[in-house]
């Protein structure tokens, strides 16, 4: 391998255990993003093409090359894609991140804040909205028990699709009273965002 293409690969090294809003492949061309998904794919290495279609996602990529990426990588390699990413395109999904990252808590504690996809495909504004949660329980545990009727929210129990875990990663384990100030106060922003927004109480 000569100096240059060395030098190349080591840049385009990252650590695929990163959350993804830390986006360690921003730095990247689109085209070099392209060509790591595909051998990502060929290779079923699920955490690698799943920052490969985060990023590309944030940076606005045409829907079907985000839903068709999202499928390779499903197929190909689902053991190994890290929970945050999720299985369908949602539009607003950038938003989110970008709403969500301007709440923090620094007070450690048990509670969680998350989010649920819900099928809005029924109303004008869909085909997707969110609800916004507080739990003690980690948000995967809190879906099923909403999805099997447990303290559960309407909303969810009818139309919850999936955990929307990225953008609220950084809202994890956290005191109560600080999980709850969040949980309005997200609802609140990702509603002014144009959201359709369930929860948040």
């Amino acid at each position: 391998m000569s100096a240059v293409a060395a030098t190349t690969a080591t840049a385009h090294r990252f650590d695929a255990s990163l959350p993804p809003a830390a986006r360690p492949l921003a730095m990247l061309r689109t085209a070099d993003i392209a060509a790591r998904l595909r051998a990502a794919v060929s290779s079923g290495a699920g955490a690698v093409g799943a920052h490969c279609i985060h990023e590309l996602w944030m940076r606005g990529e045409f829907p079907a090359n985000i839903e068709a990426a999202l499928a390779a990588l499903w197929q190909s390699a689902a053991a190994s894609i890290p929970e945050w990413l999720p299985m369908r395109y949602v539009q607003w999904l950038a938003t989110a991140y970008e709403v969500a990252l301007n709440f923090g808590a620094a007070r450690r504690g048990r509670c969680n804040v998350y989010l649920v996809l819900l099928d809005c495909s029924d109303r004008n504004r869909g085909p997707y909205g969110v609800y916004v949660g507080m739990s003690r329980y980690a948000p995967a545990q809190r879906f099923d028990q909403h999805k099997a009727g447990i303290h559960a929210a309407g909303s969810v129990l009818r139309r919850g699709i999936e955990v929307l875990t990225g953008p609220t990663l950084h809202l994890q384990q956290i005191a109560r009273p600080q999980a709850l100030r969040i949980e309005t106060q997200l609802a609140e922003a990702l509603r002014d965002a144009g959201l359709i927004v369930e929860g948040g109480h």
